[in-house]
C-alpha cells in the first residue's frame, strides 16, 4: 500500500505537464508498433508473392526443360513413350495437337530406336484419331527404319484402334478390350414428353434442315438417311485404315467391322493384333533398348493453374449438349 501511495503522490507532484508527456509517449509507442507490424505484414505478402512466383517459374522450366534439351542433342539409344490415355477428343493427351508434336520429336531424335504408343481409351473424334493416323504415315515414310508400336493397356476401342491400326505392331494384354471398329450417333428426342406436358418448340431457321437432329423437335426420314449416309461413309475410312495397316494378318469375318469388341486373345486369334507385351517388354525384348524414355506432353502447374474453372465448366457443359449431333468413334 505505501508503495501505491508513493506512486500516486508522485504523479500529483508531476503536474499536468508531465501526465501529457507520459500519454504521448505511450501513442508514439503504439503508433510505431503499429507501423512495425504493418511493415512486417508487407514483407511477408512480398516473401510469399516472390516464393509463388519462383515455385511458378521452376514448374515452367521443368515442364519445358525436357523438350528443349532433347532439340538439342540426343538422349541416346532408348524407346521413346508417348501415351493417349482417355478419350480421343480435342484436348487432352488423346488431342491431336498434343499427341503430334510428341511424335515428331520421338521420330526425329536420332537416338530413338522405336517408338511405342501406349494407348487406353474408349475411342472418340474421329476427325482427331485421323488427324493423327495421317501424321503417323507421314512420319513413317520419313523415317523408314523406326517402327512404331502400340501397346493397349485396358482398352483400345473404336478411335484409339482407329489410331492403333496405323502401328507396325499392336501388342495386348490377354483380357484387354480391343476393336469396336464402328461409328455411332447418339442423342434423345424430348418430343412425347414435350406433349404430355404442354410445351411448344419455337424453333426458326433459315433452311429447312437447319435444326438437323434438333432433340425437341420430331426426327424426320430424310434427316435420319441423311445421317447414316455420313456414319457409313466414315465407318468406310475407318475399315479402309484397318485393312491398310493390318494388312494380310487381318482374318475378316462378318463380324470384325460390325463394332463388336474382344479380349486381347481374341483380337491376337483375329488378326486385329499381333502379339502380348506390356511397354517394358516390347522395349526389352522387340525394340532392344531397355532405356524409355517419355515424350508424351504432359499438363503443367501453369496450364492448371492458370485454366479458368468456370470457362473450363463452361466449355464442357455445352460439349455435353451438342456432342450427340457429332459422329463419334465409341
Amino acid at each position: 500500500m505505501s508503495e501505491n501511495n508513493s506512486n500516486e503522490n508522485q504523479k500529483a507532484n508531476d503536474g499536468p505537464g508531465t501526465v501529457r508527456n507520459w500519454e504521448r509517449e505511450t501513442l508514439e509507442r503504439l503508433v510505431f508498433a503499429t507501423v512495425r507490424e504493418q511493415r512486417a505484414a508487407r514483407r511477408w505478402g512480398i516473401f510469399f508473392k516472390i516464393s509463388f512466383l519462383l515455385v511458378a517459374l521452376f514448374a515452367i522450366w521443368a515442364y519445358s526443360d525436357f523438350y528443349t534439351g532433347s532439340d538439342l542433342e540426343s538422349l541416346g539409344r532408348h524407346t521413346a513413350l508417348i501415351e493417349i490415355d482417355g478419350a480421343i477428343d480435342d484436348e487432352g493427351s488423346g488431342a491431336a495437337d498434343t499427341v503430334i508434336p510428341s511424335l515428331n520429336k520421338a521420330f526425329a531424335d536420332a537416338g530413338s530406336a522405336a517408338v511405342v504408343l501406349r494407348i487406353n481409351s474408349p475411342g472418340g473424334s474421329p476427325v482427331q484419331a485421323g488427324i493423327i493416323v495421317d501424321e503417323i504415315q507421314r512420319l513413317k515414310k520419313g523415317y523408314p527404319n523406326k517402327p512404331l508400336y502400340v501397346v493397349v493397356d485396358e482398352i483400345c476401342a473404336s478411335g484409339g484402334y482407329y489410331i492403333a491400326a496405323a502401328a507396325d505392331k499392336i501388342y495386348v494384354n490377354k483380357a484387354s478390350i480391343v476393336g469396336s471398329v464402328g461409328v455411332l450417333m447418339d442423342g434423345f428426342g424430348f418430343t412425347g414428353l414435350m406433349d404430355k406436358l404442354g410445351v411448344e418448340r419455337r424453333l426458326l431457321t433459315a433452311g429447312e434442315n437447319k435444326g438437323f437432329l434438333d432433340p425437341f423437335s420430331p426426327q424426320s426420314d430424310k434427316q435420319k438417311q441423311h445421317a447414316l449416309t455420313m456414319l457409313n461413309e466414315i465407318h468406310e475410312q475407318f475399315i479402309s485404315v484397318v485393312r491398310a495397316g493390318r494388312g494380310k494378318r487381318l482374318k475378316e469375318n462378318p463380324e470384325i467391322f460390325s463394332g463388336l469388341y474382344w479380349t486381347g486373345a481374341k483380337a491376337v486369334e483375329m488378326g486385329l493384333a499381333d502379339g502380348f507385351g506390356t511397354v517394358d517388354t516390347v522395349a526389352r525384348d522387340v525394340v532392344k533398348a531397355e532405356d524409355i524414355i517419355d515424350y508424351t506432353a504432359h499438363e503443367g502447374l501453369p496450364e492448371r493453374v492458370l485454366k479458368k474453372f468456370g470457362a473450363s465448366v463452361g466449355s464442357g457443359a455445352v460439349k455435353s449438349i451438342y456432342r450427340g449431333a457429332v459422329p463419334s468413334l465409341r
